[in-house]
């Protein structure tokens, strides 16, 4: 079974989450992931605009999976804790999380569930399937 991500989590409005964000290329959830490798190891932020849209979920995913992205994918704008598992599932590495949400509760979060069954960005095999 494959075990939980690590995400590192700040909250908005804070220098840790300027300083993370300084040098971050910033891909707008309705623009087309650049494909030419350019971005790989460079940090980059995905924009969650309202809790309810999952574009980014999907960008995320595909830079770490298909694009082989390094560095630092970052989860900003309408960040709630209930999402930071996943994000951290999809490729995430930092999410800042939303300023009226507790830094403590996500993190909790996080340690809800310590394995999976299923694929993410960084186990790409099913772990039923797999011969350990």
């Amino acid at each position: 079974m494959h075990t939980t991500p690590e995400i590192q989590l700040t909250t908005a409005n804070t220098a840790e989450a300027a300083a993370w964000l300084r040098e971050a290329l910033a891909i707008d959830n309705t623009a087309e992931v650049p494909i030419d490798g350019s971005h790989t190891s460079q940090a980059i932020s995905l924009n969650f605009p309202k809790f309810a849209d999952g574009r980014a979920y999907s960008q995320a995913a595909l830079l770490r999976g298909r694009l082989g992205a390094t560095g630092p994918l970052i989860a900003t704008g309408d960040v709630l804790v209930d999402q930071v598992l996943q994000m951290a599932r999809c490729g995430f590495s930092h999410a800042i999380l939303r300023a009226d949400q507790s830094l403590e509760a996500a993190q909790r979060q996080m340690a809800r569930y310590s394995r999976f069954y299923q694929v993410d960005a960084y186990q790409i095999e099913a772990p039923l399937r797999r011969e350990d």
